[in-house]
């Protein structure tokens, strides 16, 4: 059946686009604004991202945030390698084994958040960076694992098998063939983890401590005063960040070579 003949598809299609987006524009749009009022527009200024830029609190927090996500990212990125390797021939158990990798996926992250956070406690984990960068890793191996994985699964296994065949050992056809092919997935895993690190606000909310504000945390405790064009901006720049390191995700993920 030809979905685009059922009756009003395009329009409820452009009716979600909008949905989506149009809110998008507006708040690019007023971080642009002169007038401190969101809602009330006067005239084009960049003032806003001057004073961010000028803002000490803002840049602490982008820094944390910065550290965080790259720090789950790598740690994220080689357990989902590893984790790729390790499900890549078959054995009992391999499917619970990739359930429990997803498992992130599709569990409430405020359970894991208030969670992860008791477990912390208990052991006596001082909140901060020291709880975050854990954490976060473990919320981002499966945005890692899928692209990875998926590369992996593509693989020709003939190349590896020639290498072997040409006296190769395994360190060597791991780190000359199959590591090679393996780039673009383990740098398309790196950056949605990065991009999914960067914009978390949960589990960073419960598991930040002194010093250790994140952008998303310093956004939640500003919007408490207010929308105002400075939120917009600030929110403005982490969106172009973020477009930005998922389109280069995409482009790493249809690399062939």
């Amino acid at each position: 059946m030809n979905l685009r003949r059922l009756p009003l598809t395009r329009e409820i299609g452009l009716g979600v686009l909008v949905y989506l987006y149009v809110p998008v524009v507006v708040l690019i749009v007023y971080s642009f604004n002169a007038n401190r009022t969101a809602t009330v527009w006067t005239e084009f200024s960049l003032d806003w991202y001057r004073k961010i830029l000028a803002n000490p609190s803002i840049r602490e927090a982008t820094w944390n945030s910065l550290v965080l996500a790259a720090a789950a990212g790598i740690g994220s990125t080689l357990l989902a390698l590893a984790a790729a390797l390790g499900t890549k021939t078959r054995f009992r158990g391999r499917g619970l084994v990739e359930a429990v990798l997803n498992a992130p996926l599709i569990l409430p992250e405020v359970v894991v958040a208030v969670a992860t956070l008791m477990l912390f406690v208990a052991i006596g984990v001082e909140l901060g960076m020291a709880a975050m960068i854990p954490a976060h890793i473990a919320f981002c191996i499966p945005f890692a694992f899928l692209p990875i994985k998926a590369r992996l699964d593509g693989m020709n296994p003939s190349l590896e098998e020639a290498a072997q065949d040409l006296y190769a050992n395994r360190l060597i056809t791991f780190r000359r063939v199959t590591l090679p092919l393996l780039w673009p997935g383990i740098l398309a895993g790196f950056t949605l983890a990065f991009v999914t690190s960067l914009d978390d606000f949960l589990t960073s909310f419960f598991l930040s401590g002194p010093g250790s504000t994140t952008l998303p945390v310093y956004i939640f405790s500003a919007i408490r005063a207010g929308i105002t064009p400075e939120i917009n901006a600030i929110s403005t720049i982490m969106l172009i960040v973020s477009v930005a390191l998922v389109v280069t995700s995409f482009l790493f993920g249809r690399m062939r070579r």
